[in-house]
Formats: structure tokens, C-alpha cells, sequence
């Protein structure tokens, strides 16, 4: 088996049906493929789409789990040489799949290979960027950080970390490092993984000439929105506590932030903008241990599976 589609879907909804018919009118020419779906207690009847494809082998959790460790199942399951990884709400583009492979192929010592990311306008998106540090903070609070921690664009290029809405891996690889980190619920998943590729000896790579449509199917609605911001910043502390020096991750907790606190002030004075959310991610950076995240609705979730039996 050559290529491995692996997609998790949680309520993806007619996204998932538009990531598979991508799947299959992208798919390269003469190459041995399968699809392999988890769904992670899906309740809008997605979970129904995937079964009703006889080419896909459908993974039904009765509750949920975090997206790393959904992903790191279907990298156990699948049989192929490479895993392409993809959110429910990623599109392939023709050309993608060839071209993530021809990268690995290529490059030997690469582990993985993000796609280049567009909004659904068609606009690219950054979806590859330095591994986190003090340096990108640094960078970060002097606000260069698309300048100097941004590394997707229009060149082919080594990374410190992609995206994996849409990251082929080389499953062995994935195997030799223990695939993804079940304690990142979500967010700084890829960015552990990607890292500690790196560290076992292998590089990250940012293929612009494969691209995809992310249409990131997210809530607008506020407490949910609180929810991400601040599981997003406890993981990436997360990150920063396993990968640097507890003094290190400190700093990095005050610069961020610091450019945080920033945006919200210049947010009060400018039109369209929402201070109150710079202010969150502000007191998020500083004490990201605070709050209830998509963990913890993950978890209510699950109880109310189990009450109603």
C-alpha cells in the first residue's frame, strides 16, 4: 500500500463529503491507496456519509477523543508507506497528493510534508512557522513574527513545523517517534510531533505547489471561541514545558502575553475590533492552567453520552 488518507471528522457535515470527493478526484494515477475515517462521536449524521462509501473503512468512537490521539489511531490502522493527514475541512486541490509524495520521495530524510493551506477565497494562509521558543517570542512581541517565524510562502522549503490539517507522513517515522501525543488535546499537536521528528534525526517540509482549501469549521459562537483560545494557549505551554527550560517557558508566557496586551489596547481605538479577545489571549498566555477548554467540553460531552446511556 502506497498512500494512506487518514481524515477524523467530528461533525463535519457536508465538509466531509467535499474532503472525500477531493480525496477521489485528486487522487495520483496508478497509486494504491485507501481511505480510512475516524469519527469521533460525530451527532449530525457525517458518520453516515463515510459509511455509505464502500471505499472508505469507517473508525465510529462512541466518545470523543482529542485530535491527536485520533490521528495517532489511524496512523496505527493504516497499511500505507505514507499517511496523509486531513481535518474534515480540508479540500485537496488537484495536484496535491503527487506532489506531497514527490517531496517525500525526493527528500529521504523528511518525515512529513504540509500542504500549502487557502482560505476559502482562495487567499494562502501561513501554515508552517519556526518551532516556538524564546526566539519567536522575542519575535513575536516586536511584532515580526510573519517576517521572521512565518516559513510558508511561494518556495519549497525545511520547516520547523506544518500544519496538519492537510501533512503527509512517512508512517514509519511516525512509528519510530509514537505517533502523536495524546496529552495535546488539540492545538501544538503537529507542532510536538514535527519537533520531535526533528529530534530523532528527520526534516519537516512546506510544499507550496501542493495546496488545499481549509474552510475550518469553527463555532462562532463565543464560548466556544473562549473555549479554543484557551486550549490553545495551554497547550502551547504544554509545548513549551516539555521542549524548554521551565524559565524559558515563563518568559515565553510574558512576551506573548505582552503582545497580546498590545493588540487590546490598539483594538479599543481601532473599527472591527474586539478588544475583549486580545485581552483573553493576554490572560491565557500569562496562566494558561486557567479555564475550562475544548478538553473540558470533550468530556461533558462524553458524560452526557454516558447519562443517556
Amino acid at each position: 500500500m502506497r498512500l494512506s488518507y487518514c481524515v477524523v471528522n467530528t461533525d463535519g457535515g457536508e465538509l466531509l463529503g467535499r474532503c472525500l470527493d477531493a480525496i477521489e478526484r485528486t487522487a495520483p494515477a496508478g497509486v494504491e491507496r485507501e481511505v480510512l475515517v475516524l469519527d469521533n462521536a460525530s451527532q449530525d449524521g457525517s458518520r453516515a456519509l463515510a459509511e455509505g462509501r464502500e471505499s472508505v473503512r469507517v473508525f465510529a468512537l462512541a466518545r470523543r477523543a482529542g485530535k491527536a490521539e485520533n490521528d495517532s489511531t489511524l496512523l496505527r490502522e493504516a497499511r500505507g508507506e505514507y499517511c496523509l493527514l486531513l481535518n474534515e475541512d480540508a479540500e485537496l486541490c488537484p495536484g496535491a497528493p503527487a506532489a506531497l509524495l514527490a517531496a517525500l520521495d525526493e527528500d529521504r530524510q523528511a518525515a512529513a510534508a504540509g500542504a500549502q493551506l487557502l482560505a476559502p477565497d482562495g487567499s494562502p494562509q501561513p501554515c508552517a512557522w519556526r518551532l516556538p521558543g524564546a526566539g519567536t517570542a522575542i519575535a513575536g512581541a516586536l511584532f515580526l513574527h510573519r517576517r521572521l517565524t512565518v516559513q510558508s510562502g511561494r518556495a519549497p522549503r525545511r520547516v520547523g513545523w506544518t500544519q496538519s490539517s492537510a501533512m503527509l507522513v512517512r508512517r514509519a517515522a511516525a512509528e519510530q517517534v509514537g505517533h502523536l501525543d495524546p496529552a495535546f488535546f488539540v492545538y501544538s499537536d503537529e507542532t510536538d510531533f514535527c519537533r520531535r521528528l526533528h529530534d530523532a534525526g528527520f526534516a519537516v517540509l512546506h510544499v507550496p505547489s501542493a495546496r488545499a482549501v481549509h474552510h475550518e469549521q469553527l463555532s462562532t459562537d463565543r464560548a466556544a471561541a473562549t473555549r479554543r483560545i484557551i486550549e490553545f494557549h495551554r497547550n502551547r505551554d504544554l509545548y513549551m514545558r516539555k521542549h524548554h527550560s521551565a524559565l524559558e517557558a515563563a518568559l515565553v508566557r510574558a512576551l506573548t502575553a505582552w503582545a497580546y496586551g498590545v493588540r487590546a489596547v490598539a483594538a479599543a481605538v481601532l473599527p472591527g475590533r474586539d478588544p475583549a479577545r486580545y485581552v483573553l489571549h493576554a490572560r491565557q498566555a500569562l496562566h494558561p492552567g486557567r479555564g475550562e477548554g475544548i478538553r473540558e467540553a470533550a468530556e461533558a460531552f462524553n458524560r452526557r453520552l454516558d447519562a443517556s446511556g
